[in-house]
């Protein structure tokens, strides 16, 4: 019997107004969090005013963003397989502009609460290596709460190295428990690429593989290959692993938000899984992260 992927979504399937992918409310079920991914040559995409919360993301390239009667310029990076990037957070209540050249990403989290915009620099966005051996993976953390003073999301990225799992062991955050659990629906902008290091060949078909379960919140099954621009929903229920192929360097961006008072992110591994977490502890990290720029990478961009 073939596996219903419902909430996972193939580069271009949410295609709207301009923007590759839209993810906000206007998709069934889905209520606390939004996304938004262009491809930009040298153009610009444009969002009104509204009680919502974004996160300017340059995903390649550089970009410029107009917001309050300010232009806010992001450095950006060649791709995100090279190290963090400079972000832009957008309080809700203004309107913004971003122009430029490269693929950028916009995270959204609907808000009535008024936070300042701010700008934070590359060097200063915190990095984390996380887990030990083959799930050893690298975090950016620049939408995170001990990061950014955001009234609703919480946003980071993740590095996966050729060969690794990271999202690992599986998790959910679909219940409150204080102190515990939050309850938090999130979103997974994938891409993927040939791993660092490797000269790949014209016309490959970079991917790697993620999974969602069942938990006592609802049902869901995802098991897809994914590959750049894919999105994948996770409501409710376990999630994990994201496991890049051997030849194959994986990203993946979060975007969280949830019904708790509380902006903190709390999870609960899956009980037969959790024992996974003590092993890290009698191996190393892997020596090849953290990633910064640089490293062969050909051809720039996976074929589909």
């Amino acid at each position: 019997m073939a596996v219903r992927n419902e909430w996972f979504f193939p580069r271009g399937s949410l295609a709207r107004d301009g923007w590759e992918s839209v993810v906000d409310a206007q998709l069934p079920g889905w209520q606390h969090t939004g996304l938004r991914v262009a491809a930009l040559d040298g153009g610009s995409v444009d969002l009104p005013a509204g009680e919502v919360e974004r996160l300017v993301i340059p995903l390649s390239g550089a970009f410029r963003v107009e917001h309050d009667g300010t232009t806010t310029t992001l450095e950006g990076r060649a791709s995100v397989f090279d190290g963090p990037t400079d972000v832009a957070y957008i309080g809700a209540g203004q309107a913004l502009s971003i122009r430029g050249s490269g693929r950028v990403a916009v995270a959204e989290a609907p808000t009535t609460v008024r936070k300042p915009s701010r700008y934070l620099a590359k060097a200063d966005i915190p990095v984390e290596v996380r887990g030990a051996g083959r799930d050893t993976r690298q975090v950016h953390n620049f939408g995170t709460p001990d990061a950014l003073d955001a009234a609703a999301f919480i946003v980071c990225e993740v590095i996966t190295p050729g060969g690794n799992w990271s999202s690992h062991p599986a998790h959910k955050h679909d219940e409150l428990v204080p102190g515990h659990e939050s309850r938090l629906e999130e979103i997974y902008y994938f891409e993927a690429a040939p791993a660092r290091g490797i000269r790949a060949p014209e016309g490959v078909d970079a991917f790697g593989s993620f999974a969602s379960y069942s938990s006592q919140a609802g049902e869901i099954d995802t098991q897809a290959l994914v590959r750049t621009g894919d999105v994948a929903l996770v409501p409710f229920g376990y999630h994990g692993p994201a496991a890049a192929a051997p030849e194959y360097d994986l990203y993946y961006l979060n975007v969280m938000a949830g019904p708790d008072p509380e902006r903190v992110w709390l999870v609960s591994d899956d009980p037969r899984q959790a024992w996974i977490r003590s092993q890290w502890e009698q191996e190393t990290a892997d020596p090849r992260l953290p990633y910064a720029a640089g490293g062969i990478r050909e051809p720039e961009g996976a074929a589909r």
